[in-house]
Order: structure tokens, then C-alpha cells, then sequence
């Protein structure tokens, strides 16, 4: 077994509740995360930090995993954007310690005007996306997504099984993919799938 398949096994029994394969599988993916970061140029003494900022989002993004797809570009992703994020905070630093009028002439890093209205706007379009789903795949999304629910816990709170909050999980980042898409003519109302229509009645 590769390790892409070996790690994808992992998250999956993880996914379903196994707190060893959760162990194993975050264990395993030290030595991973550190090349990763290593490779987008983070330097030697900010690589752990790196590591530990995926981990974290390893932790809050796991139920969004699907372990039909490979795990390891899944990873890969996730450490570009944390080793990115680790550079910028130590290229801010650097300068607040090195320049004597960084203060001074260091752009406004705050959000820029009207930066909060449009981050609103996407916020309800976003609402409004997940309330149109069928009310497995809402659930799915509200429980293990948003409030960044365990499957066991979501399974007790809407009386599903942890298969078929997996099964509506999927389905439902694939219709919100393509509502929210770039070339969805309306962001704030799911496309209408011709498939759903006839599969609707089957919502897990």
C-alpha cells in the first residue's frame, strides 16, 4: 500500500471515530508536513511551528476530507497555505526588530474599506447556499464543517448514521462548490442538479 492510500486509510477510520488511527495517522504526517514546509522555503528554525499550524487545521478540516480523493495533495494544500502564512508572520516580525521606522512605514495591515461589508456579504450567501440544501447535506455541513463537529457526536445529535453523514458531507461541498463557483450566475442559490431532483427523495 502507497503512502497516499495509507494515510487516506487512516483519516477515513479516523473520520469514522478511531481515535488509534487518528493518533497514527497525525504521527505519520510529521515527517511529511516538515519536507512540505521545507520545500516552500520555511526556514529550519520555523519548520515545527509550520508543522504544528497544520496539525491544527488537520484537526478543524478533517470531517471535510474525502477519502475518495488522495490525501496527499489534500495535505500538501493545506501546508502551502500554513508555510505561507509562517513566512509572512516572520517577514513581520523580522522587520519590526530590524527597522528602527517600520512602525512608521509599514502599511496598514487592517482590513482594507469595505473589506468587512464584502466578507458579511459572502458570509450570507454562504448561509443562504447551506439553508438550500436537502436537510441531510444542511446538517451534514452545519454539524461537522461549521461547529467543527466529531462524526459520533453529529450521528447522536441528528439520529444518522456516521456512513450517511459522510455520504451527505460529500454531496453537499459538491453542490456548494458549484454554487459558489466563480461562474455561477446566482452565489446565493445552490444550481439546480437535475441528478438531485430524482436522488432528493434518497438523502441519506
Amino acid at each position: 500500500m502507497t503512502q497516499d492510500r495509507t494515510l487516506s486509510a487512516a483519516m477515513a477510520a479516523a473520520q469514522a471515530g478511531n481515535a488509534e488511527a487518528y493518533r497514527r495517522l497525525l504521527h505519520d504526517c510529521l515527517p511529511v508536513i516538515a519536507g512540505m514546509a521545507r520545500a516552500q522555503g520555511v526556514r529550519p528554525e520555523a519548520v515545527d511551528d509550520v508543522v504544528q499550524d497544520v496539525l491544527l487545521t488537520i484537526h478543524r478540516a478533517r470531517a471535510t476530507y474525502d477519502p475518495v480523493r488522495p490525501f496527499l495533495p489534500w495535505l500538501r494544500a493545506i501546508t502551502q497555505r500554513r508555510a505561507i502564512d509562517g513566512m509572512r508572520r516572520a517577514g513581520r516580525r523580522s522587520r519590526e526588530i530590524h527597522d528602527p521606522v517600520a512602525y512608521e512605514a509599514e502599511a496598514d495591515s487592517g482590513p482594507a474599506p469595505g473589506q468587512g461589508l464584502e466578507a458579511r456579504d459572502r458570509a450570507r450567501i454562504l448561509a443562504r447556499a447551506v439553508a438550500g440544501l436537502p436537510e441531510g447535506q444542511r446538517q451534514a455541513v452545519e454539524h461537522l464543517a461549521l461547529k467543527e463537529r466529531s462524526l459520533d457526536e453529529t450521528a447522536q445529535l441528528t439520529g444518522r448514521s456516521k456512513g450517511a453523514l459522510k455520504v451527505n458531507l460529500h454531496r453537499a461541498l459538491k453542490a456548494l462548490r458549484r454554487a459558489l463557483g466563480p461562474d455561477s450566475a446566482d452565489l446565493g442559490r445552490p444550481k439546480p442538479d437535475p441528478a438531485a431532483r430524482e436522488r432528493g427523495t434518497h438523502d441519506v
